[in-house]
């Protein structure tokens, strides 16, 4: 069973941290049971469930540190573990910005646990695919896709008296739809905490639409677009500009929020005044880790961006003390707040512009001003007029999300995405000026 309780995952991380004969030791828990069922050409081909709980074991001395993992929990393996931590803390060399052990933090108290996902059976897979398969033969359209849910927790302590315990499910579904000619190409996901809140089939509706309507694409020139880019389109770029957002980065000045002449850009307003960007882990659409990956420091409510303002980034508790400035952990979760248009109300307003369903294969071009480059991909239409006039051919866009943000016009609902990892509220963006460099033959 890789899901302990509460009680069950002390009793191990208490037994091991009492071997510890290092100046101080931590350990993290995990258990995941993760279901999956992969289809493709209308078939099903993949189905299985992972299990497994692992244990990790920090030892340190001084600014040495060690780290071992182990998956058995008997007394022997236990002990065993911790002394192989402190065999390789001693082998290792001093870490120069190594910061003591954290005290006992206060979590957050996050509900990311639904029986709907824990309780999932092989036969409910079964039938979200099928859902999803009966849907393209009766459009005759073929269906690649991919289910995969998860039941896990997080439990972690160290010899300073920290403990926390998390639980949490998910589920994400992805499809493709390709006409049966291989001119048409559609893309859908479904992200959500509970597993009775998915659709596949309303899901592999939307892939379905897209798919047919974007047979026999015509060729625009590339050039400057008024765009509207649907929530995953937005997320592509989003989430590069929100993993560039570090005060160190910026401190050295490797990174667009870094200063002429030294320092952060922190305090100005650097987007349209519309932007909001934060993270929160109770957050009951995207509820995440109340904890730091790196060190377990406490997650708060926190904004990134107000009023088009940047008003924090993370700060690793080193760089914090370096710089005698506030650490601020990495979040676990993304929300930017949307508007109330639909994408169908923003399409009415549009004269001339261009439907944007996705974004893949993004680069990094310019770090200084983040350029990013990328394709359009599975669904991109001209409007004009306040209508899906035609599908048209891919594009390679050359874009930053720093002008994206400045360039927006109208906002939709934000809708959840995954975003590199975790979860996000994004909304669709309808932007002026989106540079499209040129063509791509790509369906």
């Amino acid at each position: 069973m890789a899901i302990l309780t509460r009680s069950e995952a002390k009793g191990i991380l208490d037994k091991v941290l009492k071997y510890s004969r290092a100046d101080g030791a931590s350990a993290q828990l995990t258990g995941a049971e993760t279901g999956n069922i992969r289809y493709a050409r209308n078939s099903v081909s993949t189905s299985g469930i992972v299990d497994n709980i692992e244990l990790a074991v920090e030892a340190r001395f001084g600014k040495k540190s060690g780290v071992a993992t182990i998956n058995e929990f008997s007394d022997a393996a236990l002990e065993k573990v911790m002394r192989r931590a402190e065999e390789l803390a001693k082998l290792s060399p001093d870490n120069p910005e190594a910061m003591p052990l954290l005290g006992p933090q206060k979590y957050m108290d996050v509900r990311a646990f639904a029986k709907g996902t824990a309780n999932i059976t092989p036969e409910q897979r079964a039938k979200a695919a099928a859902d999803s398969i009966m849907a393209a033969k009766k459009d005759k359209v073929v269906a690649a896709g991919y289910l995969e849910d998860d039941r896990s927790f997080a439990a972690v302590a160290n010899t300073e008296g920290l403990f926390g315990y998390h639980v949490a499910t998910s589920a994400n579904f992805t499809v493709t739809m390709r006409t049966e000619n291989g001119l048409g190409s559609g893309w859908a996901e479904s992200d959500v905490t509970d597993f009775d809140d998915m659709s596949t089939a309303m899901t592999s509706g939307i892939a379905i639409d897209k798919a047919v309507q974007s047979q026999e694409a015509r060729a625009l020139e590339p050039g400057k677009y008024t765009v509207i880019l649907e929530p995953n389109a937005v997320s592509g770029l989003l989430g590069y500009m929100m993993y560039s957002y570090d005060a160190r980065n910026a401190d050295e000045g490797r990174s667009f929020m870094s200063k002429k002449g030294g320092g952060n850009r922190l305090g100005e307003k650097m987007f349209d005044k519309r932007v909001h960007i934060y993270s929160d882990p109770a957050d009951a659409n995207v509820p995440a880790t109340p904890w730091s990956e790196e060190d377990h420091m406490a997650l708060q409510r926190i904004d990134w961006v107000k009023d088009g303002v940047a008003t924090n980034m993370p700060r690793s508790r080193y760089w914090a003390e370096k710089n005698e400035e506030e650490a601020i952990p990495t979040p676990g979760n993304l929300i930017m707040v949307g508007g109330d248009k639909s994408t169908e109300e923003m399409i009415k307003n549009t004269r001339r512009g261009i439907l944007v369903t996705r974004t893949w294969y993004i680069r990094m071009v310019d770090p200084q001003s983040l350029l990013l480059t990328g394709l359009t991909r599975d669904g991109t239409f001209y409007i004009e007029n306040g209508k899906i006039k035609y599908p048209v051919k891919n594009f390679r866009f050359n874009e930053s999300p720093v002008i994206m943000l400045n360039n927006i016009e109208e906002m939709g609902q934000a809708k959840r995405v995954g975003m590199w990892g975790f979860s996000a509220m994004v909304p669709a963006l309808k932007v002026r000026d989106f540079t499209f460099s040129s063509l791509s033959d790509a369906v």
